[in-house]
């Protein structure tokens, strides 16, 4: 088997976490549940980060869902959680985040499923 070094990259700030640049490799998970449904997803969340995900992916994928973005991040705050929330967008992600301020400022990055880009 042959071991490969691993290539230099770019360091990136996502909320208190480091990505790339030499930094440890970083743990991170998604949750399947509903993002429109708060209190199942704010649960699973917290279930992630206790397990040790250090940065959470939500799918934002409507307007039920990015309007419940806020209420997870600021309850995870207000708890005391400090994980980076990831936004997991399909197809719509600039139009929800234009039509979702709050959900758009809240969350610590956005990314788009690179399997729905140019379609």
């Amino acid at each position: 088997m042959e071991i490969r070094s691993r290539q230099k990259t770019s360091a990136v700030a996502i909320g208190r976490v480091i990505l790339g640049g030499g930094h440890p490799v970083v743990i991170q998970s998604m949750t399947d549940t509903p993002t429109a449904d708060v209190e199942r997803t704010l649960k699973q969340v917290i279930e992630l980060i206790e397990a040790g995900s250090e940065m959470v992916r939500l799918t934002v994928n409507d307007d039920d869902a990015a309007r419940a973005v806020p209420r997870i991040v600021k309850a995870l705050r207000g708890q005391g959680y400090t994980a980076p929330i990831i936004g997991d967008f399909h197809f719509n992600g600039h139009a929800l985040l234009a039509k979702h301020p709050d959900c758009a400022r809240l969350l610590d990055k956005y990314r788009i499923n690179p399997g729905n880009v140019g379609r």
